[in-house]
């Protein structure tokens, strides 16, 4: 189930940055820099045109890592993946909202597997396609790029798609829910997304390509303080 949620934001390395063939170097620099989440991007090659991180490779991570594990699925069929996500070592599972016709049941079915359950939401896809969703979910993960690849630019019109999630949450008492931004997230404008409302950023290039990456993630946590 989710961590205890704190005053301040989390920081969830994507290692779809890292380097693949040693990704225990890349668990040793969250826990160096002070990550809270591992973010695990998974791609099916159909979703997005990509193709990833299956849960044998969650299930490697988990034996390394006492950390938070954050799936973050971008598949069709996302129902077919759940278990075995979960039973690799996953904490949170998040799918689609565009991927699934039945998300309630979705739902449903990673919490019963043990799993904190969140939903997410391409830049076009308009947010009150979710808003059914947020008394059930945990996490609302807004997509801040086109899914599919690391490295593309903050699509800037996520700002108010985050403040829009913010105050219908606010607004219904659901403050327990959280907000995760995911794309395009760098040292210069991480501020501003948490100001708008993120509790969460996932970043990837901007950890994992930076000249000190454990250094970097404490940066990004010392702009909250």
């Amino acid at each position: 189930m989710l961590p205890e949620m704190n005053p301040n934001f989390k920081l969830a390395p994507s290692i779809l940055s890292a380097d693949f063939s040693n990704l225990k170097s890349a668990l040793d620099i969250c826990t160096q820099g002070g990550a809270h989440w591992i973010h695990i991007d998974v791609m099916d090659n159909q979703f997005v045109p990509n193709l990833t991180i299956g849960p044998p490779v969650v299930k490697s991570l988990r034996s390394k890592t006492q950390k938070f594990i954050d799936v973050h699925m971008m598949v069709i069929n996302p129902e077919k993946l759940v278990e075995p996500f979960a039973k690799a070592g996953a904490d949170n599972i998040t799918f689609h909202i565009e991927a699934t016709n039945d998300p309630e049941s979705l739902i449903q079915l990673i919490k019963s597997c043990g799993c904190s359950a969140g939903v997410s939401i391409k830049p076009k896809t308009p947010i009150s396609e979710i808003y059914h969703l947020l008394e059930i979910v945990d996490v609302v993960l807004i997509m801040s790029v086109e899914p599919g690849f690391g490295g593309q630019g903050y699509i800037n019109e996520s700002n108010q798609r985050i403040k829009g999630i913010k105050d219908y949450l606010n607004q219904n008492c659901l403050d327990r829910v959280l907000i995760e931004v995911d794309g395009g997230v760098k040292l210069h404008n991480a501020k501003q997304i948490i100001d708008y409302g993120a509790d969460i950023l996932v970043a990837g290039s901007a950890v994992f390509k930076a000249d000190d990456p454990a250094q970097t993630i404490k940066n990004f946590y010392s702009l909250s303080k």
